[in-house]
Parts: structure tokens; C-alpha cells; sequence
């Protein structure tokens, strides 16, 4: 996972402070940062913004044969999450039995370990979802 580590460096805004970005021009907000507005392309002017750190489950899925890192971590449960201001961000569901996880469930972004290099290796953080009490 050595070669994972400059880009969870290069998101650290992102996957440590839910930090999208949000137009002056049209208002609309998005995760993770952009560079261009979509919708008003060289006219948008975009800046950092902090995104709201509670939601609702829109969609989800639960992983059984997990991606390379995450192999030991079966099951695990993948969500889209809908922020309040429409946003929707992909991440982990922590801390919840798979059977009590559906579509409408309040969530909340809690700081959690990614991945670890090894045992002695650097580990890095990020955010995942909890359900909200």
C-alpha cells in the first residue's frame, strides 16, 4: 500500500474534514473539491467549503469479497450518503449490524482508521459513517 500514501497525503482536506467545494456563482456545492464548476465552467468560482458531517443512507451494499486492502475487513457495509444540502458522498458503515442498515438510516461522519502499512507502517485516517444515535 506504499504507493496509496501520497495520494491519501493529497486528500488529506477531504478525508479527514469532509472539505468539498462549493460555487460562488450557482451556489451548488460538491464532494470531493473540484476545480471547474460544471455547471458554469471558467465563470464559477470555486472555493473550499465544509460539508455537513450528517446524513441519510441513499443507497448501499454490503461487501463480501472485499478489494485489495480491505480483504480481512468482510463483510463490510459501502454506503451513499445524502448530505442535507444534497451532496452525496461513498463511505464506510461502521459500528451497525448489516440487518439494521437501510435506505432513510441517519448517519453520522466519525474519524476511523483507513489502512495501515504493515505493522510497524504508517496508518492513515479518514472519515466513515456511524449510525446517528
Amino acid at each position: 500500500m506504499r504507493d496509496a500514501l501520497p495520494l491519501v497525503w493529497r486528500e488529506i482536506p477531504e478525508r479527514y474534514n469532509l472539505i468539498g467545494s462549493t460555487c460562488e456563482n450557482c451556489k451548488q456545492e460538491f464532494f470531493p473539491q473540484r476545480l471547474i464548476c460544471p455547471n458554469c465552467r471558467r465563470k464559477g468560482n470555486l472555493v473550499p467549503k465544509k460539508m455537513p458531517d450528517e446524513g441519510k443512507i441513499f443507497s448501499f451494499t454490503q461487501v463480501h469479497s472485499g478489494a485489495k486492502g480491505f480483504e480481512n475487513e468482510t463483510p463490510y457495509t459501502l454506503a451513499i450518503v445524502e448530505m442535507p444540502n444534497g451532496v452525496r458522498v461513498l463511505g464506510h458503515i461502521v459500528d451497525a449490524q448489516p440487518e439494521k442498515i437501510e435506505i432513510g438510516t441517519k448517519v453520522k461522519a466519525v474519524f476511523r482508521r483507513i489502512f495501515a502499512e504493515g505493522e510497524e507502517g504508517i496508518i492513515a485516517y479518514g472519515f466513515k459513517f456511524k449510525v446517528a444515535d
